[in-house]
């Protein structure tokens, strides 16, 4: 099967929707199949370096960010297309590329899969004007695509469900990005920490991601400054904090001017090879992102045995199980996050053992190779249904159809979601 994936942000964005594509364009090829990326330009990337990859015009670091967004460019791929011969489109996002998607599947009367990554609402921040008019009319649009296209994947039940919610009628499967297990469980805890000046008996409170304002990482420092403060002084306990976006520099600041500075430890960006080393180094991973989708980066976590102190979220409440391969708690309460923390902390050797056992186990449930194997499955499945504007042959005239019924319909969809912004509350 060739599959065309095309996408608003890519490697080396070290985003979830990047790495997403990454493992499941892994394991389809390992698979036997072919996969074609289009994505945007990226600052440092050379595209004459990269294979199964066509990167098109982007506008860098929008708003200051560290997205790099993709422009509506369906020209320039054309040629490429035609010689790839996709069997199915699968689009990641609904705006930019998103829209770009749909006419390439209307045009080749191939089906159109749509992953739905992100809670958008959630980072109207980075536009010009962010108010609760435009965060219902980002979920409009989005919802509007939803039901343009011909198959959903959804990365966990909570966000199938508020799809549904939503008024999403198009087929909506779970397919969560699956883990690879092996990679993560051959991590070196000792030889990351050495690198890192990490004494080797500290207790780690470890994270790893994009340091962004969505990912509520000022409450987490808040967390984790306050247990630091308190913590006995017998035995070390310290911050690993890895990856960079927008608000990392306000993490070490916050951490200097409590004089906490020694306990915090930062790696910034890390090459793929090192991620399972620096999950090893962790005694518990803390997260307190409410904007995801599925929380990757906590079966990668599992994977390495690494438990998790968590706040109950979308994509959040999937994976951890409260005292089983970790803590949940009800909301971003930072006393209540110590008391988890502290908890982590005292567990015997024994106890310990059993949450490493369980969030392993967990992992398992999330590999890679059920994931796609399902993904892969729901394509075959969307191949042989009768889809919108599909035809025995395709002519000039039949192709020219297609565009202007793509184009009205993402014109429609615009129009809709302005409706609905300007109205009222929408979930």
């Amino acid at each position: 099967m060739n599959i065309l994936m095309m996408t608003n942000t890519f490697s080396p964005h070290v985003g979830g929707v990047a790495r997403s594509i990454k493992a499941f364009s892994a394991e389809y090829r390992q698979r036997g199949h072919r996969v074609l990326v289009v994505a945007p330009t990226f600052d440092g990337v050379d595209p004459n370096n990269e294979s199964d990859v066509i990167r098109i015009p982007a506008i860098q670091h929008f708003r200051g960010s560290d997205f790099s967004v993709a422009l509506p460019v369906p020209g320039i791929l054309q040629p490429a297309i035609d010689k790839f011969k996709p069997d199915v489109i699968h689009s990641h996002h609904p705006f930019l590329i998103g829209g770009t998607a749909l006419r390439v599947a209307h045009t080749h009367g191939l089906p159109l899969i749509y992953t739905n990554h992100t809670k958008y609402e959630n980072y109207t921040h980075y536009l010009p004007g962010d108010s609760e008019r435009l965060k219902r009319f980002v979920i409009s649009l989005s919802t509007n695509y939803a039901n343009v296209c011909d198959q959903i994947f959804a990365p966990s039940d909570s966000i199938a469900t508020l799809l549904r919610e939503r008024g999403v009628q198009t087929p909506i499967a779970v397919v969560p990005t699956g883990v690879d297990t092996k990679r993560f469980r051959r991590g070196n805890g000792m030889l990351f920490r050495k690198s890192m000046g990490i004494p080797g008996s500290a207790f780690v409170i470890g994270h790893l991601g994009r340091l962004a304002e969505e990912k509520n990482l000022e409450f987490l420092s808040k967390a984790i400054a306050s247990f630091l403060g308190q913590s006995n002084n017998n035995r070390k306990y310290c911050f690993l904090l890895i990856g960079e976006g927008p608000v990392a520099q306000k993490i070490i600041d916050y951490f200097n001017r409590l004089s906490l500075n020694d306990r915090l430890y930062v790696a910034g960006v890390l090459n793929i090879s090192q991620i399972p080393n620096a999950y090893a180094a962790m005694d518990v991973f803390a997260f307190a992102s409410k904007s995801e989708t599925q929380g990757m980066v906590l079966t990668e976590a599992m994977a390495g045995g690494v438990p998790v102190v968590a706040v109950d979220a979308s994509g959040v409440r999937e994976v951890v199980q409260d005292g089983i391969n970790g803590r949940l708690l009800d909301d971003d309460n930072v006393d209540s996050f110590v008391s988890a923390l502290g908890w982590m902390a005292s567990r015997k050797n024994e106890e310990m053992q059993m949450l490493i056992n369980g969030a392993v186990k967990t992992a398992h449930e999330f590999s890679i190779e059920k994931s796609a194997r399902k993904a892969l499955e729901l394509y075959r499945q969307v191949c042989q249904r009768e889809l919108r504007g599909r035809h025995p042959e395709y002519g000039i005239w039949t192709r020219a159809l297609h565009f202007i019924d793509s184009e009205w319909m993402i014109l429609r969809g615009v129009a809709s979601a302005a409706g609905t912004a300007l109205g009222g509350p929408k979930r």
